[in-house]
C-alpha cells in the first residue's frame, strides 16, 4: 500500500500489476520522444554568386550532417552565372530547396532545381512535407529589382497557394527571400523594402519559423512577429535542428 498525503490526508490505492495515469502518461511521454525525427537544416540566403562560400558551407553542411539545404533568394548576382551554386550540396548528397530573390527569375530557379532534380526543389509557392514538418515560400522582392519583382498581393498569393498543401503539418516553415514590415529587419536598412504581405501571411498562416534574407544588414538577427520566429539567414547561413 501506498500512502501520499496530501491537505486533506487521501490515501490512493494501487493494486498489484496496476499502472497509475501517470504511469501511463509517463510511459506515452518516452515513446513519442523515441518517434521524433530530429532534422538538421543549413539556411543560407545571398549567396550572389560566391562560389568559394558556397563550397565552404557546403563542407561544413557535410561535417554537421546536415540534411536538408534551404537557399532564401539571391543564388545569383543578377544571373550572372549560374554554375557551382547548388552542385557542391548535391555532390555531398545534401537535398536543396530554394527559391528565387530579386537577382533571378522564376525560371533561373526552375532551370537550377531541374538541373539538380530530384535532390533539388524549386518551392516558390510550392511546399514539401518531411515527416511532421511542412516547408512552403515564396521569392521575389516588393519593389526592387533587377530580375524578380513581385507585388504585396502575388507575394501573399504564392504564399497562401503553398501553405494550403501543409496547413496541417505540426510544425510549419515559411520560406521568403524580403524580410516582414514592422521588424528591426526593417528598420536595420533603407536599402530595400519590407514586404506587408509576408507579415499578413505571419498573422494568418501562424508558421513557427520563417526564415528569410534580402537586408545584408541585417543578417543573423533573430526576432519574434506574432507568436512566429523571424531568422535573417543572410551569405553565412544559419544551422538549425528541428525535432517533430
Amino acid at each position: 500500500m501506498q500512502k501520499t498525503k496530501t491537505k486533506s490526508t487521501k490515501i490512493t490505492k494501487q493494486g498489484k500489476g496496476q499502472v497509475s495515469k501517470k504511469q501511463k502518461q509517463d510511459k506515452s511521454e518516452k515513446q513519442k520522444a523515441k518517434t521524433k525525427r530530429k532534422i538538421k537544416i543549413m539556411a543560407i540566403g545571398d549567396i550572389h554568386g560566391d562560389i568559394k562560400q558556397v563550397e565552404r558551407l557546403a563542407e561544413l553542411a557535410e561535417k554537421q550532417h546536415v540534411d536538408l539545404v534551404i537557399l532564401t533568394g539571391d543564388i545569383t548576382m543578377a544571373e550572372s552565372s549560374t554554375a557551382y551554386l547548388i552542385g557542391p550540396f548535391v555532390k555531398r548528397n545534401i537535398e536543396v530547396l530554394l527559391i528565387p530573390g530579386n537577382h533571378e527569375t522564376v525560371a533561373t530557379a526552375h532551370f537550377l532545381a531541374d538541373l539538380y532534380a530530384p535532390k533539388a526543389k524549386n518551392i516558390h509557392g510550392y511546399a514539401v512535407r518531411i515527416g511532421d514538418i511542412g516547408i512552403f515560400g515564396a521569392g521575389g522582392a516588393v519593389g526592387v529589382g533587377p530580375k524578380l519583382i513581385v507585388s504585396e498581393d502575388e507575394l501573399f498569393d504564392l504564399l497562401k497557394q503553398g501553405f494550403e498543401k501543409v496547413k496541417d503539418a505540426k510544425f510549419k516553415l515559411m520560406v521568403t527571400h524580403v524580410h516582414p514590415k514592422g521588424t528591426l529587419m526593417e528598420k536595420l536598412t533603407s536599402k530595400v523594402p519590407a514586404s506587408a504581405a509576408v507579415r499578413k501571411a505571419i498573422k494568418e498562416f501562424k508558421p513557427d519559423l520563417l526564415i528569410c534574407s534580402h537586408a545584408h544588414e541585417a543578417e543573423g538577427i533573430e526576432e519574434k512577429v506574432y507568436k512566429t520566429k523571424v531568422i535573417n539567414v543572410g551569405k553565412r547561413g544559419k544551422i538549425l535542428e528541428l525535432c517533430v
